[in-house]
């Protein structure tokens, strides 16, 4: 298994908050995918002038803002029982997945609390 991209991500219901603040720190609109698991989710990729990156995810349903780190990788299966094994749980249930014709990604949790929003990119 390959990483990929490894990148902070925000998830809110208050995107746009989160998005006009990072572009006041110099963060520009760089790629947006909408309609996420057939819902009103949608991800911002945003990216400074040094290439630094951060994707904001507006997401209705999150009670609180909630960051964690977004891990592209070249296998997902790989990747998840290799996190399953080290404690993490699905946070959706047990191999539940969201799956386009874009990407494969779960949000998995660690024992200790902190969180990877797993994702493979299937190119075509």
């Amino acid at each position: 298994m390959k990483i990929t991209t490894f990148i902070p991500m925000i998830l809110s219901k208050n995107a746009d908050d989160i998005i006009d603040l990072f572009e006041e720190l110099g963060f520009e609109r760089r790629h947006q995918v909408d309609n996420i698991d057939d819902k009103d989710i949608s991800s911002i990729r945003m990216k400074d002038a040094n290439g630094f990156c951060l994707d904001v995810a507006r997401v209705e349903s999150m009670p609180r803002d909630m960051t964690t780190m977004r891990m592209n990788v070249s296998d997902f299966d790989e990747a998840y029982e290799l996190l399953k094994a080290h404690g993490f749980k699905n946070a959706r249930g047990e191999d539940h997945s969201i799956d386009s014709e874009f990407a494969r990604s779960c949000l998995m949790i660690s024992p200790s609390g902190f969180s990877i929003q797993l994702t493979q990119h299937i190119k075509k």
